[in-house]
């Protein structure tokens, strides 16, 4: 019952450390804008993400890949658009550091990005889709 949970919170906090440590390294090292290197940020964290998610926190469901892949772009974009407005958003409206914004937002994105993984982009593909990976 806690277990998908907690393996979803680890994995998500391994790629929202990514996502952060590649934003901070690219604004400070590159100077690139906050808005910019989140981007870069997210493509890295994504891959993170999704390997995280499709063997361990779902790995006990009937999911192919592919079709896994693709539905947890999706969400994982959809999440990623609230994240960038609201990031832009408070950017230019608070005098909050970029960096604290940023782990804020990551937080609070993640939630939803559970919701929409358990039920949609890892469910299981029916009687037949791939084996259970554990």
């Amino acid at each position: 019952m806690f277990r998908r949970p907690a393996l979803f919170i680890i994995v998500g906090t391994a790629a929202a450390l990514v996502h952060f440590l590649v934003v901070v390294g690219i604004v400070e090292r590159a100077r690139l804008a906050p808005l910019l290197a989140n981007i870069v940020g997210w493509l890295c964290a994504f891959t993170v993400s999704f390997a995280g998610h499709l063997v361990l926190t779902f790995g006990d469901r009937r999911t192919q890949a592919a079709r896994a892949a693709v539905r947890f772009f999706l969400v994982s974009a959809g999440g990623f658009m609230v994240n960038e407005t609201a990031y832009a958003l408070c950017l230019h409206f608070t005098p909050f550091r970029y960096d604290l914004l940023l782990g804020a937002i990551l937080v609070a994105v993640a939630g939803l990005t559970y919701v929409l993984s358990h039920a949609w982009a890892f469910a299981d593909s029916g009687p037949g889709g791939a084996a259970p990976r554990k």
